[in-house]
Order: structure tokens, then C-alpha cells, then sequence
């Protein structure tokens, strides 16, 4: 084997070995922008006020309107496949009317609320924060009930807006 082809087998071993991991840094929350669409109904995510969710793959980030469309997403079982992590705004360090991206948490150890009195994107209100006492406190200014992440069920955020958090 020449020198070409040599060189040729090291590239192709850097290229392969570059394929094997997906760097950690590529799965971190991505900031929202003005003009981001809604992954689910395609709206501008930008015109509604409350947290956002997100999944974020190492081939594509998802956007959502609202923390329950991302969940609404996520309960399908064919999106559940793969490397994705999902975030969501802590609400607890950010305005309602717009969320600060630098808050941006991991949603599977969250506390959310689902209900209360504020508007959110589509249907029911769900508010995600990063500590229990916080989520407590929001629901007990708003209404709603506490939940941890694992303790979601569809029908939770696909309930109508009137009968949020009323059990």
C-alpha cells in the first residue's frame, strides 16, 4: 500500500471515529428565536406567552409553543425512540410573558403545574419549574396541581382549560 493509501485509511479511521459519540455539549438547551414555528402546530412560538419546551437530538432541535404540546409530542410512543432530551423554562427565573433561555431545565426532572390562571400557548396551562417549592408556590398564587415528570398522563394536559388542575 502507497502513501495515498495510507493517508486515505487514516482519514477514513478520524472520520468514523468522529461518527462513534455524539458530544455532550451538542444535547445542551438551545435559545429560542423571534421567528421559531411550533414542531406540532406550527404557530410562531414567540406569540405566546409562557414556558416553551424543546427536544433536542444530535440531528435536530424541536420547538414548542407550550410545555404541553412538547409533552403532547413526547407521549407518542414512536418519538420516545433515539437520543432526545427535552427542556423546559423554569418559570421561577423568568417573566411569564417571556421566558429567559438562559433557564432552560432538563423536563425530566422538573416540577410542573398543570392549571392555574395565567394563558398559556394551546389548552391547558402546564408550568414547569426546577424546584418543588417553587411549583408549590405558583400553584398556590394560580391554581393548579403539582406533578413530577414521571407522574404525567395524557389526559393531565389534554384536559380542557376551564377544568385544569380540578380532580
Amino acid at each position: 500500500m502507497g502513501k495515498w493509501g495510507i493517508g486515505l485509511g487514516l482519514l477514513i479511521l478520524m472520520l468514523l471515529a468522529g461518527c462513534e459519540e455524539t458530544s455532550p455539549a451538542a444535547l445542551e438547551p438551545v435559545p429560542f428565536h423571534a421567528d421559531d414555528e411550533c414542531h406540532v402546530c406550527g404557530m410562531i412560538i414567540a406569540d405566546f406567552p409562557g414556558p416553551k419546551g424543546e427536544a433536542v437530538s444530535p440531528r435536530q432541535v424541536r420547538r414548542f409553543c407550550s410545555v404541553a404540546e412538547m409533552l403532547g409530542w413526547w407521549s407518542q410512543p414512536e418519538n420516545q425512540v433515539g437520543e432526545s432530551r427535552l427542556y423546559v423554562h423554569d418559570m421561577a427565573r423568568g417573566d411569564w410573558n417571556r421566558p429567559d433561555d438562559d433557564h432552560l431545565i432538563d423536563a425530566g426532572q422538573a416540577w410542573y403545574v398543570i392549571g392555574g390562571d395565567l394563558p398559556g400557548a394551546m389548552g391547558v396551562t402546564v408550568a414547569s419549574f426546577a424546584e418543588k417549592a417553587a411549583a408549590e408556590d405558583w400553584a398556590g398564587r394560580h391554581g393548579g396541581q403539582v406533578y413530577r415528570f414521571e407522574e404525567l398522563k395524557p389526559s393531565l394536559w389534554r384536559q380542557p382549560a376551564s377544568r385544569a388542575g380540578h380532580h
